[in-house]
């Protein structure tokens, strides 16, 4: 199925360490391009968030952002009232000693296991992080999918049309053949001197093949051939499309330059405003 290159997706998942939230986007770009923006708590799993998305994802300049959400109040340092007990009673039995003896609050608050954070699970919080990135994926790739469907039925429209405008073609050639014959035995016919017969049937023989065409009508139909079936393919085709339209554009070149008809003429441009119409398309095709 045919994937658009831009698209965005949006997920979050509640977890024991707060709400993880991510997001990725991406735009056209010849290659593929990942900027990733993690929590320090997770910015170890890079190497394995590129590797995923990678495998997902073709092409197209993407940024990911990875962000975790603490609850109000889980971020909170709390006191570690068991241990501040045991202090006091310490304080307590060493003042009858040392009545001097005074202990500053910031002291206390230094001691070791005084004052106490939400401690949070790093491998548990890493693997809720893949889930949800499989979850993200699986969402962008289908918008990709959804978006790659709508082009794909613009691009198959204007095939048909340059399958339409190469049938007039052939329909049109053969008229433009006795036309142009008509015409270079007038002029011949106009000359002073009678001209020698074998002389007439050559040039009317080259005046001809300037208007042989066929094998650029054939090229153009096995083009069409190709590209309907390129765009019922699963895997990746924007680079191969792009080089299709290369020929088509070739062939469309080739019919202007030989034309020697404003029918023939006017076709040629009507191809060649197709097949851009085409290249803008592939332009955003993964």
């Amino acid at each position: 199925m045919i994937r658009s290159m831009t698209a965005y997706a949006i997920a979050e998942r509640p977890t024991d360490g707060g709400t993880l939230a991510c997001e990725l986007r991406a735009v056209n770009h010849r290659f593929l391009e990942l900027g990733l923006r993690l929590p320090e708590e997770l910015r170890v799993l890079e190497p394995v968030l590129r590797e995923r998305i990678a495998a997902r994802i073709a092409r197209g300049k993407l940024e990911f952002a990875l962000r975790l959400r603490t609850a109000e109040g889980d971020g909170a340092i709390q006191i570690n009232q068991s241990l501040v007990r045991q202090l006091a009673g310490v304080a307590k039995e060493l003042d009858a000693h040392f009545p001097q003896l005074r202990a500053e609050l910031t002291d206390l608050m230094q001691y070791p296991g005084v004052l106490q954070s939400k401690s949070v699970d790093a491998e548990a919080l890493q693997a809720q992080a893949l889930i949800l990135l499989d979850s993200l994926l699986d969402q962008f790739v289908a918008g990709r999918e959804r978006e790659g469907e709508k082009l794909a039925a613009a691009i198959s429209e204007r095939v048909d049309a340059i399958a339409a405008r190469a049938d007039e073609a052939r329909q049109m050639i053969p008229l433009i053949r006795a036309g142009q014959r008509q015409k270079l035995e007038a002029r011949l016919a106009d000359l002073a001197q009678p001209a020698d017969p074998g002389r007439l049937e050559q040039e009317l023989v080259l005046g001809l093949q300037k208007l042989d065409v066929d094998e650029e009508l054939d090229r153009l139909d096995s083009h069409v051939k190709e590209i309907r079936r390129i765009l019922k393919q699963s895997e990746p085709v924007g680079r191969r499309l792009d080089f299709l339209l290369q020929e088509f554009n070739r062939e469309a070149n080739t019919l202007g330059s030989k034309s020697v008809d404003v029918r023939t003429t006017n076709l040629a441009v009507e191809l060649k405003v197709l097949i851009d119409q085409i290249r803008e398309q592939v332009q955003n095709i993964e």
